[in-house]
């Protein structure tokens, strides 16, 4: 087993979804390199996609046939103007045209050249998917595709995450792996070794200007959802309620920039219900962003893309560790904890329930906290392992295949269990913990695996039955 960085755990991405949307649209560019190898785009007489599973099912809500379409056009979705994006597919639907991979003019037809199959689901993952093209000598050349969380792409033959891995100095795959390397390197925090793993990929002045970057990300998302009025799109007429908090929270306080805005929050009222509101306001910030195509940070998954950046806030808004080596240390053991996850249960929605989402971003987000906090690293682990334990058995029910209800508010709950997972680590000794962080991961994958069909992200149960709202 390889190492993987803590960045591609943690890094920047576009709603409302790694593995319905991020995912696609990363295959669409595998299979434009795919034809470029093979005959060229210039070739190409007509392409075709075709979604199967939980794609197709929930598809339209989670914006997978629009990442095909985009990515098929070239478009890289963190570049893309995304202010611009419904302007781009509505061009692509009224023409019947695609320009694929930004180089050839074709017919494309949204039905017939692109297909969310809701009957059928293909047997290596529930999130499949097969493009296929025809040139113009008749030869026909097609590759199927699996979204398998956190925007990674897999096929049958290889993993686009295995390119990403390397062998570190001190592999940490499990938990125990963690502790074993500190104490054998008579180490007092955990990001001192992730530290030392981190350079197998890049110097350490660059894992601190990317992780500094990725905290400049975070601040600018939360600045935009608390500034972005309206209604979320979709059809469930969701209103956007980050804005409202912020305002009443605030006051009359006037601000004209992000730096104004953030110096007014640190220095609000500090009670706890202020600031209890606030770690909920800074999620649905940025989850609201995440539903309206908004450019967010993928940690791990972007369902779950506000309970990292929430709960990092709070720690710098709210606790006395406000500097940027704290951010670094922060996002250093998030990650790290996020890898264990991936690689010994998963990351996916589709393949465990929420648990597998906002429940790993929960424990990602309690172990930095206790880290930045003072916590041992037997305490960081620990907390890490309070905050899987309680999002154990997690669904995913999105109402109309949207990532609006329940997972927005979700997001809040996950962010405030995470601080409280974190001040029960600090107060707690883990040499009398009766349950492993290793253990919880093995609980959570068990669970995922005993989990019904019908609560991983397809709409087909919970919530998303129980309220009767057609697919949007």
């Amino acid at each position: 087993m390889q190492s993987i960085s803590v960045f591609e755990i943690i890094k920047v991405g576009i709603g409302p979804s790694s593995s319905h949307t991020m995912g696609p649209w990363n295959a669409a560019e595998m299979f434009l390199d795919k034809i470029r190898r093979d005959q060229g785009i210039a070739q190409v007489k007509e392409v075709f996609v075709e979604f199967f599973g939980s794609l197709a099912k929930t598809g339209i809500g989670h914006g997978t046939d629009i990442a095909g379409m985009l990515g098929l056009s070239g478009e890289n979705f963190k570049l893309i103007d995304t202010t611009k994006i419904d302007e781009k597919i509505e061009h692509i639907k009224s023409s019947q045209k695609l320009m694929l991979g930004g180089e050839k003019e074709l017919p494309f037809i949204y039905g017939h050249h692109l297909i969310l199959n809701k009957q059928k689901s293909l047997e290596f993952h529930p999130n499949g998917m097969i493009f296929k093209v025809i040139f113009e000598d008749g030869k026909e050349l097609s590759q199927d595709y699996y979204s398998v969380g956190g925007g990674f792409v897999a096929t049958i033959e290889e993993n686009s995450l295995e390119n990403l891995c390397v062998r570190t100095i001190y592999p940490c795959h499990h938990g125990s792996d963690i502790k074993k390397y500190v104490d054998q390197l008579g180490l007092d925090r955990i990001s001192d070794l992730i530290y030392l793993n981190e350079e197998s990929w890049r110097p350490r002045e660059e894992t601190n200007k990317e992780a500094l970057y990725i905290w400049d990300q975070i601040k600018e998302c939360i600045y935009k959802g608390v500034n972005k009025e309206g209604i979320l799109p979709g059809g469930l007429n969701v209103t956007r309620r980050a804005p409202e908090m912020n305002r009443r929270l605030l006051g009359d306080k006037i601000y004209n920039n992000i730096d104004e805005w953030y110096q007014l929050v640190v220095n609000s009222e500090e009670s706890f219900s202020n600031i209890s509101k606030w770690v909920s306001c800074f999620a649905l910030a940025v989850n609201e962003e995440n539903a309206s195509f908004g450019r967010i940070i993928t940690a791990p998954t972007n369902g779950a893309s506000g309970v990292i950046p929430a709960v990092l806030m709070y720690s710098q808004a709210f606790t006395e560790h406000r500097n940027d080596d704290a951010v670094i240390r922060f996002l250093l053991v998030a990650g790290e904890i996020g890898t264990l996850f991936k690689k010994n249960a998963t990351i996916s929605a589709a393949m465990g329930g929420c648990q597998a989402e906002v429940g790993v971003s929960s424990a990602m987000a309690a172990a930095g906290l206790t880290e930045i906090m003072g916590g041992t690293p037997g305490q960081v682990l620990m907390a890490a392992e309070i905050a899987m334990e309680h999002h154990l058995g997690l669904t995913c029910d999105p109402i109309g295949g949207l990532v609006q209800i329940p997972c927005i508010e979700r997001n809040s709950m996950g962010a405030i269990k995470a601080i409280t997972a974190s001040n029960i680590a600090l107060d707690s000794d883990p040499e009398k913990a009766r349950v492993s962080l290793d253990a919880v991961i093995q609980s959570m994958w068990d669970t995922a695996q005993s989990m019904s069909e019908r609560f991983k992200e397809t709409s087909e149960g919970g919530l998303a039955i129980a309220v009767n709202v057609a697919e949007c």
